[in-house]
């Protein structure tokens, strides 16, 4: 038995060992990495912040224009998404066979529409002419069809080696994305400096026909869909939050090709764009590079930040979305943006509550009382930059009802405010945290991206290094206190779908 108990004491003092040397290992690479992470300015106010590593010869890059759908105004809702879709149509050398006769048919083409819009909204309409001018509008876009070379700016992108392009709109951000051999930084930076000085929106309407299908199809034909854009709407009444990334149906019929432009000329100069560069490069070679390539795209105002702010919710909200779907509830409640104190509580709350096969949500509602066949939380919903949700979502089982859902998931959040949570959760939640960032900073393309995050939206990327030190320090009882603070039933929003008869 003593032989037993020291074997033990020896084996937990020396798992105590490796764990302080591993905290010490990681605090030196943390100290490495930030030390080898450069920034530079541009004089027109691009920043590029670029991390070395040499491992292979390839090399990522993140475009992070700030600018989501948090930033449209009533009319244009959609037009982030749409103008990310029209950045992949190339420039004045790239993506067209002729660009002087191309340009003349594409005036004539935004003259013409906007007279079809202008008769459209007389009190009295005149078919007729309607009729005459989109026969000739039709024309015009087959015309002007013969001048575009389709996707030459991907295709050139790909046939050297970039196996990474993609973008993406979020409410906060829209971001573009590449992955080249090393040898490709020059191209790179020609190409992308290209895109973002001399941008061409060609082919606006046929793009702008596939937006609002993908309007359609992801959101206006789902149940889910319908529900979360309600729901979002309802609990966001003042702030930009309340549409959803792909906008209104109404607004992108109506958006034209001149909206796009004085929307890029807004949101997308050098002053609003950060880049991050992670890979097999030298940073003086980009830093120079950078100068030569974007130094010649001009500066303009920085845009003004998003004025609105969320008013204290008042009570609590309902939405009933009618579909011909099994039920779906989801409840929300408001949180503070990405930059307070109590995010990383929240994020740990939201997560033991309901994420994963092990989460509470799972256990009570899918596993013991098989109410639900699926149940889940999330914190940061529909964004992160400005104050937002925690959201709970449960799917009925067959035979039971959002009702019952609803008031387990009340029956969790109270224990949580009671009791809070368990020594084995909380560990559980900051291993597995940790492990996802460290995870994040092995690829160079999410490396890039946590950089440009952490720089536009928290205001330093030096912060994104105290995530850990600020994960591990989260208790029981700050989870306890969050839960008590915004955890508030006034404060609720609850979205449900009924079947429709």
């Amino acid at each position: 038995m003593f032989v037993k108990k020291r074997f033990l004491l020896q084996l937990a003092l020396f798992i105590a060992v490796v764990a302080l040397v591993s905290l010490s290992l990681q605090a030196q690479t943390f100290e490495t990495i930030k030390s080898q992470v450069k920034v530079h300015v541009l004089k027109n106010g691009m920043k590029f912040i670029v991390l070395e590593r040499h491992e292979a010869p390839v090399v990522s890059f993140h475009v992070y224009a700030d600018v989501g759908s948090a930033n449209e105004s009533y009319g244009i809702t959609g037009i982030s998404h749409l103008l990310e879709h029209m950045a992949f149509k190339g420039t004045k050398i790239v993506g067209t066979k002729d660009y002087k006769a191309e340009a003349k048919i594409l005036e004539e083409m935004d003259a013409l529409y906007d007279q079809i819009k202008r008769e459209e909204a007389k009190a009295k309409t005149n078919s007729e002419k309607i009729k005459e001018m989109e026969e000739k509008f039709e024309t015009l876009r087959k015309n002007a069809k013969e001048y575009v070379a389709t996707d030459e700016f991907v295709d050139m992108l790909m046939k050297e080696g970039d196996r990474g392009i993609n973008a993406y709109t979020s409410t906060d951000a829209t971001q573009y994305i590449n992955s080249l051999p090393s040898n490709k930084l020059e191209y790179w930076m020609s190409m992308t400096s290209d895109r973002f000085l001399n941008p061409i929106f060609r082919e606006f309407f046929k793009e702008r026909d596939v937006v609002m299908e993908e309007r359609r199809l992801g959101l206006e034909t789902r149940p889910m869909g319908k529900l979360v854009e309600d729901f979002t709407a309802a609990a966001f009444k003042a702030h930009p939050y309340h549409h959803s990334v792909v906008g209104h149906m109404s607004d992108l019929e109506k958006i034209t090709r001149k909206d796009v432009g004085d929307y890029f000329k807004k949101f997308y100069g050098p002053n609003n764009l950060t880049v991050g560069i992670v890979g097999d490069v030298k940073t003086e070679e980009v830093f120079k590079l950078a100068e030569i390539y974007f130094s010649r795209i001009p500066s303009g105002p920085k845009p003004e930040a998003v004025r609105t702010i969320e008013p204290e919710q008042w009570g609590e909200r309902r939405v009933i979305v009618e579909a011909k779907s099994q039920p779906i509830v989801i409840m929300g409640y408001h949180c503070p943006d990405a930059r307070h104190k109590d995010i990383r509580s929240l994020e740990a709350m939201a997560n033991i509550i309901g994420q994963g096969r092990s989460s509470r949500l799972y256990e009570v509602l899918v596993k013991d009382k098989k109410v639900a066949v699926a149940a889940v939380s999330v914190s940061g919903f529909p964004g992160d930059k400005f104050s937002n949700l925690v959201v709970f979502y449960a799917v009925p089982s067959r035979g039971h009802t959002s009702a019952e859902c609803l008031e387990l998931i009340d029956e969790e959040i109270e224990k949580i405010k009671k009791e809070s949570v368990t020594p084995e959760e909380l560990t559980k939640f900051k291993r597995g945290e940790v492990k996802g960032i460290l995870d994040q900073m092995k690829s160079n393309s999410r490396m890039a991206a946590l950089l440009t995050y952490t720089d536009v939206v928290l205001g330093d990327w030096k912060l994104m290094f105290d995530q850990i030190e600020e994960i591990r320090a989260i208790t029981a009882e700050d989870i306890k206190r969050v839960a008590n603070k915004y955890l508030v039933k006034k404060h609720k929003t609850i979205g449900e779908i009924v079947y429709e008869k």
